[in-house]
């Protein structure tokens, strides 16, 4: 079957519509798993005191408030992503936290309109990138969004290898559901995880000093049965995938996921290895 992604993206969005209440309920979990990679991409985007960025498949938009929070009241962050309802996750965080430098907007990663339009100083992806059909031309839509001499920075998975949190659910799932492995150029949670992959994607786009640098995150848990919870409740893709299962033997699916998660428990909780790269470039 021909991938098709404009159902793709019908189906991505609906599944985060239904997945954005789990995703903000778990956000201190994900902050935390995420708070050194974030750091590094805010580092890598520049972003600084009165700072004007742009938010890329921001989700409930930990990474967003936590740019806000540098960028000051001086500066601006506009969040954008394809689901409306995880978007007022974030503008509702920004509130409680007296962050009026924060606007969020319904965009497509890969169609930015008037957004595109030169004004940016940094902009920034977590963990969205990789779920874009066009990834290259995505990224040059970002990089019309800047500013001559701003910058971009992304966080991706690395190889399946070094993620076994995630790959084995993906693994489980797909086994199951008879799904083909994602072909080359096709989005997925590890499509940009070769070594040089995500470097050639950002200079394809035409961005210059690119770079990359990579960073141990794993997911810490009390255990197996914890994390099967957090990717069940809040990780879309999975769910994406499940769908091609009869709803009769999904049950059984999860199961036998939670078994192979259970590898990774140890006397202190649940470590799931987890490793991050962060790239970065600029205009």
């Amino acid at each position: 079957m021909s991938f098709d992604p404009v159902q793709y993206k019908t189906t991505t969005r609906q599944q985060w519509e239904d997945a954005a209440e789990a995703w903000h309920r778990w956000g201190p979990t994900v902050e935390c798993w995420l708070a050194e990679a974030t750091d590094r991409m805010l580092d890598g985007a520049g972003v600084a005191p009165g700072a004007s960025v742009l938010d890329i498949a921001a989700g409930s938009g930990g990474q967003t408030l936590a740019a806000a929070r540098r960028a000051g009241r001086r500066g601006r962050v506009v969040a954008t992503d394809i689901s409306p309802t995880i978007l007022t996750y974030a503008a509702k965080e920004a509130a409680e936290a007296g962050l009026v430098n924060v606007e969020t907007v319904e965009a497509d990663g890969e169609r930015l309109g008037a957004l595109a339009g030169g004004e940016f100083d940094a902009a920034i992806c977590r963990l969205g990138l990789i779920y874009l059909p066009d990834q290259v031309g995505a990224l040059r839509g970002i990089r019309a969004a800047l500013r001559p001499g701003g910058r971009v920075s992304a966080i991706v998975y690395s190889t399946p290898d070094r993620n076994g949190f995630f790959s084995v659910p993906v693994s489980v799932i797909r086994r199951r559901a008879g799904l083909p492995a994602p072909g080359p150029g096709l989005p997925g949670p590890f499509s940009l995880g070769a070594p040089g992959a995500l470097e050639q994607a950002l200079e394809s786009a035409g961005f210059r000093d690119v770079g990359v640098e990579t960073v141990e995150a794993p997911l810490l848990l009390p255990s197996a049965a914890e994390c099967l919870r957090f990717e069940r409740e809040s990780f879309g893709a999975l769910h994406q995938m499940l769908a091609a299962v009869p709803e009769e033997e999904r049950e059984d699916v999860w199961a036998e996921v939670e078994h192979g998660l259970q590898q990774f428990e140890a006397g202190t909780g649940f470590v799931g290895p987890c490793e991050l790269l962060v790239a970065r470039g600029t205009h």
